[in-house]
């Protein structure tokens, strides 16, 4: 087979001026981190690791398709509004000269194509384009990218507005669509493939940390379906509390943020342990619920204390946080001191001494796993441990207290006057239970928190870039690196707010459609599961199948 090159050029940002790339066909991944032989776009924002492919055919034709709902956009010459042009739904062919641009208006990167390239005989075997997910044998039978496949919806005129375009474009488009309507070919069609079952397939755990999106191909169709519940729970209250009106338009949107959401739903979604611990936590879930709803807090706050103990109120962890909400016992200390209830954590006994400790400062000592006097500095390193036995008053374990107890803590975040403004109130104050709100009113000011981390990394930042500071700053593939990567949040809690958001979509789901009716509060979820409502696509199991799935195991 013939092999063809893409060539193309960067139009702005940081790889302006470097004159024409060329990358090796006949798939050209492009993005932040598209892998080896990629073209990635580094330093520019708004974009996936993955966000686009080029695909190059016989003959020098070229398409290029979107990954995800990630936003692309083509037009004849970059002299346009790219606000005035709507983001691509899917392949669409590319001719000489043109212009694309990769991300959300005012982000992203503006490249032209320049051409596709013939060089000498490509001689692989039969690949799968990642842009089509289908096979590339050509119509004739060979192997290889012998043809376009049928799949390309050639770009229709009508998705630009004429007064961004001259009129001869027009025109020409129409010619192409009815020229390569006329050709016959023999790839399947997109809309036929077939769409990965939705569901729980697995014994799966009952949480999963995180997401990794650079290499789990999100189901397309769970993409789309996740713009009403992230409008809902999470864009809506960040609108009321703030009023940042711009983001009721979905390209305003942290679109990192909304990618992890629906990478972690897909996950979740897979597993029927996590249907059959909501189902068993189902009763304290609607206690939390109501208790955020009554504090004037967002419901998708509720999915806290599963993350943080699958709602377990004994769970302690190896720092010593414990209870639903996992309080630190220096936390609650200085909770029950200022929020004018009571909230304790007195005389804890430790498992290696006789002695008797009581917290008695507002927060953790700094280096906590290396300071704090509660902690079993063994010398085997990651590997130290609670030593706290057991505490003659520890309030932490009951519910109602402890989420008491949070809906205070999380309050101070949420009407922080700057968190409020802008526009990502929702996942900066959920972060903010995992690394604190800002511990500089007590003492030395912690890098890790999310009040004067949130504050340096605005700077210089125009207002309409503010709600994308936590999707900007999940960096590390994991939250267990030893490395924050350039982020402003520590590892563990860039992989925080999606995860409980996700959760909390499935929750709703799960309540609103087997427990809507038994108890008040799940009752406004189930118009999620009627109609068009986005639960009608996930294919929840009913409370007796879970039930009968725990049976069997």
């Amino acid at each position: 087979m013939e092999r063809w090159d893409v060539v193309v050029e960067v139009l702005d940002g940081p790889l302006a001026g470097m004159g024409e790339q060329v990358f090796r066909g006949p798939v050209v991944r492009i993005g932040a981190s598209p892998g080896p032989g990629g073209f990635q776009l580094s330093g520019y924002r708004g974009l996936d690791a993955r966000h686009a492919t080029i695909t190059a055919y016989e003959g020098g034709t070229a398409a290029i398709a979107p990954l995800g709902t990630n936003q692309v956009r083509m037009a004849p010459h970059a002299n346009v509004e790219w606000k005035e042009i709507d983001p691509m739904g899917g392949p669409e062919y590319l001719s000489e000269g043109c212009a694309v641009h990769l991300g959300p208006v005012g982000r992203g990167a503006t490249l032209e194509f320049v051409e596709c390239r013939k060089l000498g005989v490509w001689t692989g075997g039969d690949l799968s384009s990642e842009a089509t997910g289908v096979s590339t044998t050509g119509a004739g039978g060979a192997a290889g990218f012998g043809a376009p496949p049928a799949a390309f919806d050639v770009r229709k005129s009508k998705r630009i507005r004429s007064s961004s375009v001259p009129p001869w474009f027009i025109g020409c488009m129409v010619m192409m669509t009815a020229v390569f309507v006329a050709v016959p070919l023999a790839a399947v069609f997109i809309s036929s493939i077939d769409i990965e079952k939705l569901g729980p397939v697995e014994e799966g755990e009952a949480f999963y940390e995180f997401a990794d999106i650079s290499k789990d191909q999100i189901n397309p169709k769970l993409l789309e379906g996740m713009k009403q519940p992230f409008n809902d729970f999470v864009m809506n209250p960040n609108i009321e509390v703030g009023g940042a009106r711009r983001l009721a338009d979905p390209e305003n949107w942290d679109q990192e943020f909304y990618d992890y959401v629906a990478a972690s739903v897909q996950t979740h979604l897979k597993s029927w342990s996590v249907f059959k611990r909501l189902d068993v936590v189902r009763e304290d879930y609607a206690t939390v619920l109501d208790m955020m709803r009554e504090a004037g807090l967002p419901d998708v706050f509720a999915g806290i204390p599963y993350l943080e103990s699958r709602y377990d109120g004994t769970r302690q962890s190896h720092a010593c946080a414990k209870g639903y909400w996992q309080f630190m016992p220096e936390v609650a200390w200085r909770i029950d001191r200022d929020a004018g209830f009571g909230f304790k954590v007195k005389d804890c006994k430790f498992k290696d001494a006789d002695v008797t400790w009581s917290p008695n400062r507002p927060s953790p000592v700094p280096g906590v796993m290396k300071n704090a006097v509660y902690i079993d500095k063994n010398d085997v390193p990651l590997k130290h441990k609670c030593r706290i036995k057991s505490c003659r008053i520890d309030q932490r374990s009951d519910l109602d207290k402890s989420t008491a107890a949070a809906a205070y803590s999380l309050g101070e975040a949420w009407e922080d006057r700057d968190i409020k403004r802008s526009g990502a109130a929702v996942q900066i104050t959920i972060a903010s239970h995992n690394a604190g709100y800002d511990d500089s009113r007590f003492g030395p000011a912690k890098r890790s928190n999310l009040r004067p981390a949130y504050l340096r990394w605005k700077k210089g930042k125009d207002e309409e870039q503010w709600a994308w500071f936590y999707g900007q700053n999940i960096t590390t593939p994991t939250p267990h690196e030893h490395s924050w990567m350039g982020s402003f949040m520590p590892p563990e809690t860039q992989h925080y707010p999606y995860t409980i958001v996700a959760e909390h979509f499935l929750a709703a789901c799960y309540y609103g459609q087997n427990y809507g009716d038994e108890y008040k509060v799940f009752k406004d979820y189930k118009q999620y599961t009627r109609g068009d409502g986005y639960c009608k696509q996930l294919n929840i199991p009913t409370a007796d199948e879970v039930k009968k799935h725990r049976k069997s195991k």
